[in-house]
C-alpha cells in the first residue's frame, strides 16, 4: 500500500470523527509559538534525539524568563503536544524529542516551509522559523 493510500485511509470520514479532531488539534498544537518552535526545533533531529528546555521552545518574537517559560511550557504546551502524541518529554532533565505522531505536525511544517513563496511576506518576516528559512535560500 503506498503512501496516498495509506493518507487516504488515515482521512476516510467513514473511519469515524476522530479524523476531524485530529485535524483540530494538530491546529491547536501549532496555534502557539512556543509549540512551533518546539516543532521546529525537532525537525532535524532524529527520533531518539533529546532537545533540552526551554531552550527548544525559546521565541525571539516574545521573550521571556527562563522560569515562567519553564512553567507555561509545564502546564500548557507540552501536555498538549505530548497528549496528541507529537513529543514525549521529561522534567528532570528538563527534555523534549520526538513523540509517535510527529510526523503530522512535521509534515505541516514542511508543507509551509516548501511553499514560503506563496506566504505573504508578513507571515514570514514576523515569523522566526520562516525568515530563517527564507535568508538561508
Amino acid at each position: 500500500m503506498g503512501d496516498a493510500d495509506t493518507l487516504s485511509m488515515s482521512l476516510n470520514p467513514s473511519e469515524g470523527p476522530d479524523w476531524a479532531a485530529r485535524w483540530d488539534r494538530l491546529y491547536e498544537a501549532l496555534s502557539a509559538e512556543p509549540r512551533r518552535m518546539i516543532i521546529a526545533s525537532l525537525l532535524d533531529e532524529p527520533q531518539g534525539r533529546r532537545l533540552p528546555l526551554p531552550e527548544a521552545a525559546e521565541s525571539p518574537n516574545k521573550p521571556q524568563d527562563d522560569e515562567t517559560l519553564r512553567i507555561e511550557l509545564c502546564h500548557n504546551h507540552l501536555p498538549l503536544l505530548a497528549e496528541a502524541g507529537y513529543v514525549r518529554w521529561e522534567q528532570d532533565p528538563f527534555v523534549v524529542q520526538r513523540g509517535p505522531r510527529f510526523e503530522e505536525p512535521e509534515s505541516i511544517m514542511e508543507v509551509l516551509t516548501d511553499s514560503l513563496d506563496a506566504l505573504p511576506p508578513s507571515l514570514i518576516n514576523n515569523c522566526k522559523i520562516f525568515r530563517e528559512q527564507v535568508n538561508d535560500d
